[in-house]
């Protein structure tokens, strides 16, 4: 074996030998580049862009997300630093052993070229086999100085060897040094942003609690005004479904296709062949649809969650409210029909779409680029997203259906 292959064994017995450490590593990188991500997006899509008015309850809450964003970066940046910690006591203990090897190898070395070096004073190489007592015991000799050389060419690689191993290990341990210095710098800067976002934090509270009566009833106002709006897309999507059996009955009754009833649920759409191959379709895709804007953040989840101020009400999400950037899109995430478009009382529009037995609707609508009947394909632009002139914000609420059960639409698109 060579120089260049034991050094290439002995880099490979490394390698494998961190390559759990690597991929937890690799991991926690990708976590805090997302964390960073998240908070440049909450800044630009929740606090650069002006507002006419304040909302002190809209701004705490906006002010929690980013909070609780920094919280997750300094704890990924602090798992992060626990590792290389671990990564460079690790390598040092490494790069003691090898250097204690290296120097019991040079030491023998040097001792086997002392001894070479008194051999030749005393007597040549050619006289040491020629002085022997016969043909066997001269071949013998030979056989050891070859074995002896050999042996002492195998020693100085090994040393070559081990200082390019420790040379390497000497270098990744400054690298991890630097890496480590670098992420305990960006958690002091990540901690003075959580003070400066914090301080705010409290002049709001302390706002929200002079006038804790007048948001209080804002509030109240809102979520009747969400489940009012709630109410009425159940009652279309009943009546959207009715509409649909009736037509699909008297179609199969028309080309006597059925004898018996075709629905067994008033709640249900009956599915053609055509339609109950696209809604499974939709339902392999769970979790890896698109999103229905090209960017954005979730700031209100699906589902009845505690309001984080006042302690006693809850907020019911029967989607996701997404806030993305002005002039945005909606987007279809699935092939489709477009089953109806509603206006809402402030003249914004809602688009329900059609995937078989799944319905997806897009509301807060500036404008629609599509109409009732239209046939939708993945990704096409279904219209531009309003943007609120008071608050400034660009907010889609985007709802999932299975007939007339709201679903979670964050357990069926890609996750970000």
């Amino acid at each position: 074996m060579n120089t260049r292959t034991l050094i290439v064994f002995f880099f490979s017995v490394f390698l494998m030998s961190s390559a759990v450490f690597s991929q937890t590593k690799n991991e926690l990188e990708s976590q805090r580049n997302k964390y960073k991500t998240i908070i440049a997006q909450l800044n630009t899509l929740l606090f650069n862009e002006k507002k006419k008015e304040k909302n002190a309850l809209e701004d705490l809450r906006d002010l929690k997300l980013k909070i609780d964003a920094r919280n997750k970066l300094i704890a990924t940046i602090n798992q992060e630093a626990q590792l290389l910690s671990r990564e460079i006591v690790a390598n040092q203990k490494k790069i003691n052993k090898l250097n204690k090897k290296l120097t019991d190898l040079k030491a023998d070395y040097g001792d086997m070229i002392f001894k070479s070096y008194r051999s030749k004073s005393q007597q040549s190489r050619m006289m040491f086999i020629l002085s022997s007592q016969n043909f066997y015991q001269a071949y013998k000799r030979l056989e050891y100085m070859k074995q002896y050389t050999s042996f002492r060419k195998k020693q100085g690689e090994e040393i070559i060897v081990q200082t390019t191993i420790i040379e390497g290990l000497k270098d990744s341990l400054l690298y991890q040094k630097k890496v480590k210095d670098t992420l305990i710098l960006s958690e002091l800067n990540e901690k003075k942003e959580i003070e400066k976002d914090k301080g705010e934090q409290e002049g709001l509270i302390s706002e929200i609690k002079k006038k804790e009566s007048k948001y209080k009833k804002e509030l109240q106002e809102n979520i009747k005004e969400d489940k009012r709006i709630a109410a009425k897309i159940d009652k279309i999507i009943k009546d959207e479904i009715e509409k649909a059996n009736r037509l699909a009955l008297a179609n199969a009754k028309k080309n006597d296709v059925v004898k018996n009833p075709i629905v067994t649920k008033e709640s249900e759409f009956f599915l053609t062949p055509e339609a109950k191959a696209l809604a499974a379709e939709f339902e392999q895709n769970r979790g890896r649809l698109p999103w229905p804007v090209r960017e954005g953040l979730v700031v209100r989840k699906f589902g009845e969650q505690p309001h984080p101020t006042f302690p006693g009400i809850s907020i019911n999400g029967t989607g996701l409210h997404i806030v993305t950037s002005r002039d945005s899109n909606a987007e279809a995430i699935f092939n489709g029909e477009v089953m109806n478009i509603l206006l809402g009382s402030g003249g914004t529009k809602n688009v329900l779409i059609r995937h078989g037995n799944y319905i997806s609707s897009y509301n807060n609508l500036e404008n629609t680029y599509v109409q009732k009947g239209d046939r939708i394909v993945t990704g096409q632009k279904i219209g531009k997203i309003f943007t609120d002139k008071v608050t400034a914000k660009t907010t889609l609420i985007f709802v999932l259906f299975k007939n007339t059960t709201r679903l979670n639409p964050a357990s069926w698109i890609l996750p970000r």
